[in-house]
């Protein structure tokens, strides 16, 4: 049986793979990095080798010296490290899993596999029941994520009796615009103690009043301390600002999305607004024109500077 958890609350910053400029793991940007989330963003938990951590073009190897290292670097620090260890082989996600919590981390989360898809949700929790099974110790979450995946099971349907199957299983990183079925998830998880993490970065302010518990996201590892004041605002009932900050955001995102907003876009982002060499995307995503990311980051530079 998995312990008791508390529940996962604020921002937790779903993080970039630092790479060489020749494509190779970056292990030392690591501990700054660590410094900056805390020191600069006050973001004291992490979501690692996830969608934005570029997880799904890591070789196992990769994936286990990344979570190691977040683990080494963060132990005393950092209030969590969430390891994502989805991948299309439920062995190698069981090995994932295993490792996690061999060097410490604290939670797992596992995506759907996206290849062969589950056909239903009694599927898909057979497969996270036997990624549970090789670190039952260890809180699962269940990383939701259609727009990538494909998969778009309701979740409420997922859940459903998923706690007579899986003992460690402790909630949802939801990252779906749905918020009819984020609605019925909260619910569900509520009445358990769970956690439901909302993964929409732009979208966060119209997600709490369902009652989500906090956040994972890539935007927070660079704008954390303006989201951390939304949260803060709307905790104290103060809805004008919440929103004002939460445009801020908006606005910066749809901007980067008018010019073709990426995951590399936004890892070059990271790299010129934090000083931290994230280095490049892994193929097949490519790079893009250093005077486009000037121009988003000097955009991002603004939005936060009117907040200031």
């Amino acid at each position: 049986m998995c312990p008791e958890t508390e529940k996962l609350t604020g921002l937790i910053a779903a993080t970039f793979t630092p790479l060489t400029p020749q494509g190779e793991l970056n292990l030392a940007v690591i501990g700054p990095y660590v410094d900056y989330l805390l020191e600069k963003q006050s973001v004291h938990s992490v979501f690692v080798n996830g969608t934005t951590g570029e997880g799904c073009s890591l070789t196992m190897q990769e994936r286990k010296q990344l979570a190691e290292e977040w683990c080494r670097q963060g132990k005393g620090k950092l209030d969590r490290v969430i390891v994502h260890v989805g991948c299309l082989s439920v062995k190698e996600s069981q090995e994932l899993a295993r490792h996690a919590a061999s060097v410490g981390a604290d939670a797992i989360a596992v995506i759907s596999p996206f290849f062969f898809k589950p056909s239903n949700a009694e599927a898909l929790r057979m497969f996270l029941k036997d990624v549970s099974s090789a670190a039952p110790q260890l809180p699962l979450y269940y990383y939701h994520l259609p727009s990538m995946t494909g998969v778009k099971l309701n979740v409420s349907e997922i859940l459903e009796g998923i706690e007579k199957q899986i003992p460690s299983f402790r909630g949802v990183k939801f990252s779906s615009v749905d918020l009819g079925d984020l609605g019925q998830c909260v619910s569900y998880c509520r009445l358990r103690g769970w956690s439901v993490l909302y993964g929409v970065d732009e979208q966060l302010l119209g997600a709490l009043p369902l009652g989500v518990n906090g956040a994972v996201g890539s935007t927070y590892n660079y704008a954390g301390n303006v989201m951390n004041g939304m949260l803060s605002a709307y905790e104290k009932g103060d809805l004008p600002l919440a929103q004002t900050l939460q445009v801020k955001l908006k606005d910066t995102i749809t901007f980067a999305t008018s010019l073709g907003f990426d995951l590399a876009m936004n890892k070059q982002m990271m790299s010129l607004y934090s000083g931290l060499p994230m280095g490049p995307p892994r193929l097949p995503l490519l790079p893009w024109p250093s005077d486009t990311i000037q121009d988003v980051v000097k955009k991002l530079q603004q939005d936060m500077a009117d907040l200031s």
